[in-house]
């Protein structure tokens, strides 16, 4: 089994807490799903925005296109806007395109636009918050596949991440197998734990003998 596929059987919280587990940083606050509510998963593909500079030689393609042209399955397209919210840095006709090459889902840490035209095109597009606001005169794309910081949290090309109800997870591609494997370990612990409670067992006997084995740093 791929590393993504065993990704896809897992949810954020249980990654977030094998990254905990190995003192890794993964997870970026205040994202949540805002078009197209599915869970998806995939390896980053990153677009750096930034503001217009007076006279300089950045790119004139529009922002996101060189990264969707280059995207497909198996692949999220992680937008790093700095938190902004005064305009959008994702919108309508980038989630068609994207949707038409297959691309797993988008995430902007920002605001994106053209939410409703997500949806219909069935990608899942998770964002700080929703706006109208044109990035024209605002933002402009100053890189693409290469790191980005989605405020803490730096992002390469082809780490992996995961998105849900939840949030999302971002973990480095040098430590996907070994966060995965715990991920498993800390997701099957969870399993058992909410049988037993199904079962009848009180959650307080249930929690006291798993939340240690849940916490600790051992294997």
């Amino acid at each position: 089994m791929s590393l993504l596929e065993r990704l896809r059987g897992l949810d954020t919280c249980a990654v977030s807490d094998a990254l905990d587990r190995h003192g890794l940083s993964g997870v970026v606050p205040g994202l949540r799903p805002l078009a197209a509510d599915r869970s998806f998963a995939g390896h980053c593909v990153t677009v750096r925005l930034g503001p217009p500079v007076e006279g300089d030689a950045l790119p004139k393609r529009h922002l996101g296109t060189a990264a969707v042209d280059a995207s497909g399955p198996d692949q999220v397209i992680v937008v790093a806007h700095q938190g902004r919210t005064d305009c959008a840095g994702w919108g309508g006709l980038l989630s068609r395109a994207a949707a038409a090459r297959g691309v797993e889902g988008v995430i902007v840490h920002g605001a994106a636009r053209d939410l409703a035209e997500a949806a219909t095109a069935g990608l899942p597009v998770h964002a700080l918050t929703s706006t109208p606001v044109t990035a024209r005169s605002r933002a402009v794309e100053h890189a693409w596949g290469e790191p980005v910081e989605l405020g803490e949290i730096v992002v390469t090309p082809g780490d992996l991440v995961l998105a849900d109800a939840g949030g999302i997870a971002v973990i480095p591609a040098a430590h996907a197998e070994e966060v995965l494997a715990t991920a498993e370990r800390i997701a099957a612990t969870e399993a058992a734990m909410a049988e037993a409670i199904t079962a009848g067992t009180p959650v307080s006997d249930v929690m006291g003998k798993s939340y240690e084995e849940l916490t600790d740093g051992h294997h």
